[in-house]
């Protein structure tokens, strides 16, 4: 670890390029993850809502047992989901994640969004159900405080199932919130960050409150254009990022292609990325935008923010039946 890691403020470093597993098919996840290791990914960002931690973990395993990397050499983040915010919950989820990756811990656990929803069976919960109950019919919010969950999330560091703890999908009052009460720090924010929503007043915030961000869905509308068409509404309209003048100019100036563009927008501001591809060349490319790796003008940086529109494409108050306005 060095140039190419964040700092947490727990004091643990997060790789700075990582893989997203959101979307990776469960029977493929093994092999896809353990070619990523092959190539160079040490970060895998999960999720419970993916379906594929066990998966994921037995690629980890395996690259372990073929002496690829060390166990302390990977970094695991993955997230608890919504119908699990009650503290005994919580933590009874926390340990099922953890032997379901069977890695014997787990480096980042965050909330996976601030919003808490009534409890599911965790068998009767499989994606694509979402936000929604086993008969993808109903979304019922459960009366569980914020501070329940952050409170079980900090008992689940106690207890050695992981190292560092977080949140995703959450704005300032969140983070303020949680800052009030907080025993074990705010390690990392993730979320939704690309040129058309650029959140500029949220992503100083935790540059003052010392809390890590790493960007999902970098590529803008491009991550949402295959899903099914409530959540792919916003974007289909769209221009993709990739064709957007400046970015492409960019890319030819430095011999590198939009996406890498994009990712460096990111990284080049100490924001963490985890782009997901099957394609082994993009696969190193995305590695290609780690510090140092190449330099965008600051005249660049600064023409690619402006491209924000406050488009936000994953929003469950926009493609939700019953919205659930968590971004109002």
């Amino acid at each position: 670890m060095g140039r190419d890691t964040i700092m947490l403020a727990s004091g643990h470093q997060m790789p700075l390029v990582g893989f997203g597993l959101w979307k990776v098919p469960a029977d493929k996840a093994a092999d896809i993850v353990y070619n990523a290791i092959k190539v160079g990914y040490r970060l895998f960002d999960g999720a419970y809502d993916y379906q594929n931690e066990k998966e994921a973990g037995q690629g980890i395993r395996r690259a372990i047992e073929d002496g690829l990397v060390k166990r302390d050499e990977i970094f695991v983040t993955t997230k608890l989901w919504n119908n699990y915010h009650q503290k005994d919950h919580a933590v009874q989820m926390a340990k099922a994640q953890n032997e379901a990756w069977g890695l014997g811990y787990i480096d980042l656990y965050l909330i996976h969004f601030p919003v808490a929803l009534k409890y599911i069976e965790p068998e009767k919960l499989r994606y694509p159900a979402w936000w929604t109950d086993a008969e993808h019919k109903a979304i019922e919010t459960a009366p569980i405080p914020l501070q329940d969950t952050w409170q079980a999330l900090e008992e689940v560091v106690d207890l050695g199932i992981t190292k560092s703890i977080g949140i995703s999908n959450a704005q300032a009052q969140t983070l303020y919130d949680i800052q009030r009460y907080a025993r074990h720090p705010i390690s990392s924010l993730q979320i939704e960050h690309h040129p058309y929503l650029v959140q500029p007043e949220l992503v100083e915030l935790a540059r003052e409150e010392n809390i890590a961000i790493t960007a999902y869905s970098s590529f803008g509308p491009q991550s949402f254009l295959e899903l099914p068409p409530a959540f792919r509404a916003r974007a289909k309209d769209v221009p993709l990022l990739f064709d957007v003048d400046i970015v492409r100019e960019a890319a030819a100036r430095v011999g590198k292609t939009p996406a890498q563009v994009l990712l460096r927008w990111a990284t080049q501001r100490d924001i963490a990325v985890i782009p997901k591809s099957n394609d082994a060349t993009r696969l190193r490319q995305n590695l290609e935008v780690r510090n140092d790796s190449f330099t965008l003008t600051s005249d660049e940086i600064k023409s690619i923010g402006a491209l924000d529109k406050g488009l936000r494409f994953n929003d469950p108050g926009f493609y939700l039946d019953k919205p659930l306005r968590i971004f109002a």
